[in-house]
């Protein structure tokens, strides 16, 4: 009986598992075909696999102006989001006060605020401060990249605080009186040990920083600018849409994500694992 169960439960997580990858599956097989192949059977494997649809591609959506915007808006801002949040989150916890404790909340509560209901508002405080400030927050990188941290900030600052919470005071301490400043103890004593949280929070952020649309859409209209979500969206006509070339487009920006995770995916397990110990 213990068998039959175990059986079935296996075969229920197969399934599980391939309608999961199901989408996936049509995407990288529709990539290989040609419009008429697509049409007919769009389930059915392709006549014959050659890379012609993925050169089209690349060539149609810049692939590697593309790239480079999205690895500079995605590094530079995982980058400082890591920095800062590690350090408003370590100061928030050693601080303990009625500050610290309304701050962290603050921080808290605006992760269950939908990016929708900002973005309009967003867009008129940006062009005001472009247009009376003048500093250029809309359609640069450096606009989007500041938007990034802004809203990645919640999160990370989260995830932190929690973990920081473990780490032993009298570490500090030590480093204070073996003449340590603020700053050496922090990047030398107390950053070291957020490895684990410190990879997660970069995955979660790769992913959402990498495949976002929406708000490159809002900050950048310049074609050299565009990141490659907002590249994929040269497929999609007013009246024509090359699927084929989609499909090829939206694989080639999520080999390097999925590459990433299958990289750093053993130090998601520590972290975990790390996490439950603790």
């Amino acid at each position: 009986m213990n068998k039959i169960k175990k059986f079935l439960l296996n075969l229920l997580a197969v399934l599980v598992c391939a309608l999961y990858l199901f989408p996936i599956y049509i995407v990288i097989v529709n990539s290989f075909k040609n419009r008429a192949e697509l049409y007919e059977d769009m389930l059915a494997l392709p006549s014959k696999f050659s890379f012609e649809f993925y050169e089209k591609a690349m060539k149609k959506m810049e692939f590697l102006k593309a790239f480079g915007n999205s690895f500079i808006v995605t590094g530079i801002s995982i980058l400082c989001i890591v920095i800062l949040a590690a350090m408003t989150a370590w100061m928030l916890v050693r601080v303990d006060n009625m500050f610290s404790r309304i701050l962290f909340m603050t921080f808290v509560a605006t992760m269950l605020i939908p990016f929708q209901t900002l973005m309009m508002p967003l867009m008129q405080v940006m062009g005001w401060i472009r247009d009376t400030l003048h500093i250029p927050m809309i359609d640069t990188l450096g606009g989007l990249i500041y938007m990034n941290i802004g809203f990645g900030a919640s999160m990370a600052v989260f995830l932190y605080h929690g973990f920081i919470k473990s780490i032993p005071v009298s570490l500090e301490e030590a480093a204070t009186i073996d003449g340590c400043n603020k700053f050496q103890t922090f990047f030398k004593i107390v950053f070291p040990m957020l490895k684990p949280t410190t990879v997660t929070v970069i995955i979660l952020d790769v992913i959402w920083i990498w495949n976002d649309y929406l708000l490159p859409s809002l900050v950048i209209s310049q074609k050299n600018l565009r990141t490659i979500p907002l590249s994929t969206a040269s497929f999609f006509g007013q009246f024509t849409i090359q699927w084929n070339l989609a499909m090829a487009g939206l694989t080639l920006t999520i080999i390097p994500v999925i590459i990433f995770y299958l990289l750093a995916q053993k130090h998601i397990i520590k972290g975990v694992a790390a996490g439950a110990v603790k």
